[in-house]
Order: structure tokens, then C-alpha cells, then sequence
């Protein structure tokens, strides 16, 4: 039989192919933005891009053409690209669906953790101490990250964990701003967490979480009306001039 006629019978394994280099400056310039390291409403610049990634300008033009399209980035005719400005309502509505995924998440988790993914969770929570203490805040972040992807994990549900993984880059993106005023209360949160998840209480556990996730999205919040991003100026149509009829 060709293997043409199997194809319809049997899912032929796909061999895993390396990242494009538009694909590595797509992640390098989100984790900029996510970072922090490129501000809301930021302008950016191809030739400035290109420099910092050491790549040429057109892997920069095609990334920040793609990114637009998956609203990380603004462009603006006649005046270039800046960084997206995240919307209170965009905010607000991805955080409320992030509550819902990380509750079931931590829900589902308690009944299937197990020893080991007790112990990995509370080795995360106390990098994630540590890192507040020595005031790290990305290090906070990243580990803050990876202790939430972990619960998702632990859960057991597949398609949750990839619903939840399409939003933690940009759920980062929000919680970077207010990591520091969250601080050790965030990470008792955690730990409260995890000894809901040890002990196998799910509705505990549950309820830890979504509590967790409202103190970050009314954390989020406060910060906005107190520090309000101010949006990328909107493009500037120029006028031809006249020319003056002859006589």
C-alpha cells in the first residue's frame, strides 16, 4: 500500500522542524514587551531592532507585521510601529478568563498532584520567595509563571493546559507592572495554595485560586487608574499643497 493510501487510515508523525528566524524575533520581541523592556505605546524601530537582535530588517518587518495581527503591535501608516497599548476592558476580560482556566486548573490538580508535583510546586514557590526578597521582579515573574503552568499541568486535562498556555504569555505581559506591589502576598497565596493541592482539597484549592487571580486583576486595575498608559500618537495625514495655476 503507498503511502499516499495510508494517510487517510493512520496520523503519520510529524517531524519537528527548527524555528524560522521570523519565528525567533516574534518571541524575542514579545518577551521585550512582556518584560517590560519595550513599553506600552512605545515606537519602534526596525533598524533599532534589527541591531539589538543582530538580525537584518526584514525577519523585524515580517515579526512586527505578524505581531500586529496577534495585537502585541500598532502600526500606523505614515508612522511606523509602536507597542500595543492593552485596553482596560482587553485586560480585564483576559484575566477574568484566566481565572476561570487557573480555577479549574487548581481544582483538577489537587486530586491528581501527587508527591512529585507537590514537591515541584514547593521548590517554585521558594525560588519565587527568594526572588521577592532580593526584590528580582523578573525572576518573580518568570517564576510566578512556571509555578502557575505547573498547577495546569498537574491537572491532568490537556486541553485546559493549552487554553491556559495561549493566554500566560500575555497574562505576564499584565502582571509584570504590578509584581512588586503584589510581593509576598502573592506567594503566601501560593503556598496556601499548594497545601490545599497536598492535601487534596479541590473546592479549597479552587477557591485559592480564584482569589489569587481577582487580587492580581484588581491589582492590575488600580495600577492602570493610578498610572494610566497614555496611547501612541495617531498618524498625522499631510495635505499635498497647492500649487498655483498658471497663468
Amino acid at each position: 500500500m503507498l503511502l499516499s493510501d495510508q494517510a487517510g487510515q493512520t496520523a503519520a508523525t510529524k517531524i519537528p522542524r527548527p524555528a524560522t528566524l521570523r519565528e525567533s524575533v516574534i518571541e524575542a520581541i514579545q518577551e521585550l514587551i512582556v518584560s517590560g523592556q519595550l513599553k506600552p505605546g512605545q515606537h519602534l524601530v526596525e533598524s533599532e531592532l534589527a541591531e539589538l537582535l543582530g538580525v537584518s530588517r526584514q525577519p523585524v518587518r515580517e515579526a512586527l507585521q505578524q505581531l500586529s495581527g496577534e495585537g502585541w503591535v500598532d502600526l500606523h501608516p505614515g508612522q511606523g510601529a509602536f507597542v500595543h497599548v492593552p485596553t482596560v476592558e482587553e485586560a480585564d476580560q483576559l484575566l477574568a478568563v484566566r481565572a476561570l482556566l487557573e480555577t479549574e486548573s487548581a481544582r483538577l490538580a489537587a486530586l491528581h498532584a501527587g508527591e512529585d508535583g507537590v514537591r515541584r510546586l514547593r521548590a517554585l514557590c521558594a525560588r519565587g520567595i527568594a526572588a521577592v526578597e532580593s526584590d528580582d521582579v523578573e525572576a518573580a515573574v518568570a517564576t510566578n509563571s512556571e509555578l502557575h503552568a505547573v498547577v495546569t499541568a498537574l491537572s491532568g486535562n490537556q486541553v485546559l493546559a493549552e487554553l491556559a498556555s495561549q493566554v500566560a504569555r500575555r497574562v505576564r505581559w499584565y502582571h509584570t507592572p504590578v509584581a512588586r506591589r503584589r510581593g509576598m502576598d502573592s506567594w503566601q497565596e501560593h503556598t496556601a495554595l499548594i497545601d490545599a493541592i497536598e492535601a487534596g482539597d479541590e473546592d479549597r484549592a479552587a477557591q485559592i485560586m480564584r482569589e489569587h487571580t481577582e487580587h492580581t486583576r484588581a491589582s492590575y486595575m488600580e495600577q492602570r487608574g493610578s498610572q494610566p498608559v497614555e496611547p501612541a500618537p495617531k498618524p498625522v495625514r499631510r495635505r499635498r499643497p497647492r500649487t498655483s495655476p498658471t497663468d
